[in-house]
């Protein structure tokens, strides 16, 4: 059965999205946060932030975690990999708060080796629907392409530049790290389970794409905005191989005014995130 392209389109929601101080600092560690401004919230003179890229299981894995019980035509789980994740902050979050999401099926693409299904997650806030942060998630379906559908667009995404990197921030990762991270909503078995792992093609469980995704913002924040949420805007990444729980990151950084380009490798050189931007405000004063 091809890919149903009856899906292209289709909104969904809007779902309520609720997230307490628990939640903040549970994702803070499972992403290796050890700051206590991202780590607790009874510390006297501290107050409780949140790290932007929370914003990918926001209340559990919020309206994305609606994304396991679908079906875009006949395929088994085990086919279905991360592509890509782009999120946009437009407000810090607060420690504790709700919003509202819609998910939209923005495009389903015949990649020939396989489809791409492209998901997009806008919140608003639920009393004056001001937009608070959007996900945009690319899943990639291994095996189900050539059904004849359009390509989709091609963009030229960035590319590693030529000169040696502007920072580097090297992150130890703990071989528990994913029995931690999976607590924030991505209960998947290849992250826990070593026989799902091995009939996968792996040696053992992998990290989550989205715990990588967020030890690189943790390594953005900290090089380019001073640890200030307030300045983070935008992050993209397309996931090209995963780490290992245990893995060293080490997430390189190209600066520009407003902008910057970032890649993550494992501790041996291979990369994990590739052609990664990032979008960031400048200091106040």
């Amino acid at each position: 059965m091809p890919m149903d392209l009856s899906w292209i389109g289709r909104e969904m929601g809007p779902f309520e999205l609720v997230w307490t101080a628990e939640q903040v600092i549970l994702y803070a560690l499972g992403i290796g946060a050890r700051e206590l401004q991202f780590t607790t919230e009874n510390s006297e003179g501290v107050l409780l932030q949140v790290l932007p890229t929370f914003v990918t299981t926001v209340g559990k894995g919020g309206a994305a975690g609606h994304l396991s019980v679908l079906s875009f035509g006949d395929y088994g789980p085990h086919q279905v990999v991360h592509h890509s994740q782009r999120v946009e902050v437009y407000r810090p979050l607060s420690a504790e708060g709700r919003a509202l999401s819609t998910l939209r099926i923005d495009g389903i693409w015949d990649k020939r080796v396989g489809a791409q299904v492209d998901v997009v997650a806008t919140a608003v806030d639920p009393a004056t629907g001001e937009p608070m942060f959007q996900n945009r998630t690319a899943l990639f379906v291994l095996g189900e392409g050539g059904f004849g559908g359009e390509r989709g667009l091609t963009h030229a995404a960035p590319r590693r530049p030529r000169r040696p990197a502007d920072a580097t921030v090297v992150q130890p990762t703990h071989a528990a790290q994913a029995l931690l991270y999976r607590l924030s909503g991505d209960r998947a078995p290849i992250h826990s389970d070593p026989s799902v792992a091995q009939r996968a093609g792996f040696a053992r469980p992998i990290l989550h794409g989205l715990c990588t995704f967020g030890f690189a913002g943790r390594a953005l924040l900290q090089a380019l905005c001073g640890d200030d949420p307030a300045r983070f805007q935008s992050m993209e990444g397309r996931f090209a191989k995963p780490a290992y729980p245990g893995d060293e990151l080490v997430t390189e950084i190209w600066r520009g005014d407003e902008s910057a380009f970032f890649e993550v490798r494992n501790g041996s050189g291979e990369v994990l995130i590739e052609r990664g931007t990032f979008g960031f405000a400048k200091a106040q004063g």
